[in-house]
């Protein structure tokens, strides 16, 4: 049997959710909010995304604050604006779907905040042209020519815990089954564990003690505060000489997991424009192995995993219990179908669509799922 359309069932203080399969569509970054407010572009594309097959969707990099966002057309969840625009077109999203669980990716930007669009260049707006000022754990620049950003002061940090917390509550008033914390990707939790980006020499600076206080603190107070499933993502190496290390990272997730961490979503990069990433098919499963291994957190795979065969080969091997893909959701929206088909799984389909398939690859919908939305 394919381990790949297993189910799989995440643990919280409200029981476990289960997965119908192991396939995460991974969160992605649209650039297309209104002001923080979710758009029909987000109405079109989760729906198009909770039709995909996988067991589980989570919403993008998502703002607890303003100046959180990384772009000023990032998605946010700060305010009631925010959280009804969000509802209103997720409730919409999942009224044209079958029902699967969403989890959103809570994010502060930290020193990446105020910057364009990707297509428009990814570079820093200036506040005169509608960005602001972005903060960060020191003020040290993401880039050597940039503005550097203004480092967070012990209260300031303590406001942002309570953002982070506040959009929880949020998230979960909406409906919506999980939180993942943003860690990884040179974002602003990322920047605080990263001795590259976190030169403080208070509490929250220079051991590795204080520089995953902030992460340690934050977790606690969501923990306590959210009752769905709760995990972290991290990059587990900056690929940088005297960065962050998978080490870290494991030893950082043993301790999240006596605090209720749920699971780990393990990528890698993003703090550094020096990283030598040595990128390939499967180039951070050995870094979700590490994180499996020693802490005993359930972990997510991601990164060039594109083909079925692929994705299964790494759960049998035990390396990661789910495999999370981003980009090749958007350019094959149906992947899990494929994957079924090749492994000889069943995923759930909209009556609409599963008339698509060839005969001959018609079971993968099974005759329960036939005919259901």
């Amino acid at each position: 049997m394919s381990l790949l359309f297993s189910k799989y069932t995440l643990g919280s203080p409200k029981g476990g959710l289960e997965l119908s399969n192991r396939i995460v569509v991974a969160p992605m970054c649209q650039y297309s909010s209104a002001d923080g407010a979710a758009t029909d572009w987000h109405l079109m594309h989760w729906g198009n995304l909770l039709n995909s097959g996988a067991g589980l969707f989570i919403i993008e990099a998502t703002g607890v604050l303003p100046e959180a966002r990384i772009t000023p057309v990032c998605l946010g969840l700060w305010d009631e604006r925010t959280e009804a625009a969000l509802k209103d077109k997720l409730t919409r999203a999942r009224a044209l779907a079958p029902a699967v669980p969403v989890f959103i990716q809570l994010s502060h930007a930290g020193r990446k905040g105020s910057s364009a669009s990707p297509w428009h260049g990814g570079q820093l707006i200036d506040e005169g042209a509608g960005g602001w000022q972005a903060s960060a754990p020191s003020a040290v620049p993401q880039l050597p020519n940039e503005k550097p950003p203004r480092a967070f002061t012990p209260d300031e940090i303590q406001d942002l815990i309570q953002a982070f917390v506040i959009a929880a509550q949020r998230a979960e008033r909406i409906g919506i089954d999980g939180v993942e914390l943003h860690g990884a990707h040179g974002y602003l939790l990322h920047q605080f564990l990263s001795p590259i980006a976190n030169h403080r020499t208070d509490q929250y600076g220079g051991s590795f003690e204080n520089r995953i206080r902030l992460v340690i603190e934050l977790f606690t107070a969501v923990r306590a505060a959210y009752q769905g499933v709760l995990g972290i993502r991290l990059s587990a190496c900056d690929w940088v000489e005297g960065g962050w290390t998978p080490e870290e990272t494991a030893e950082l997730a043993l301790r999240l997991k006596s605090l209720g961490c749920n699971y780990v979503h393990v990528s890698s990069g993003g703090v550094s424009h020096l990283q030598k990433i040595a990128i390939g098919p499967n180039y951070q499963v050995s870094f979700a192995k590490l994180v499996k291994e020693k802490s005993g957190l359930p972990t997510m795979a991601v990164g060039l995993i594109t083909d079925p065969h692929q994705a299964e080969a790494i759960l049998q091997a035990g390396d990661a219990d789910l495999i999370a893909l981003a980009r090749a959701f958007l350019y094959k929206p149906r992947w899990a179908w494929e994957a079924a088909a090749a492994l000889q799984g069943e995923v759930t389909a909209s009556s609409q669509y599963w008339r698509c398939l060839p005969r001959e690859a018609q079971a993968v919908f099974g005759a329960v799922r036939i005919g259901q939305r």
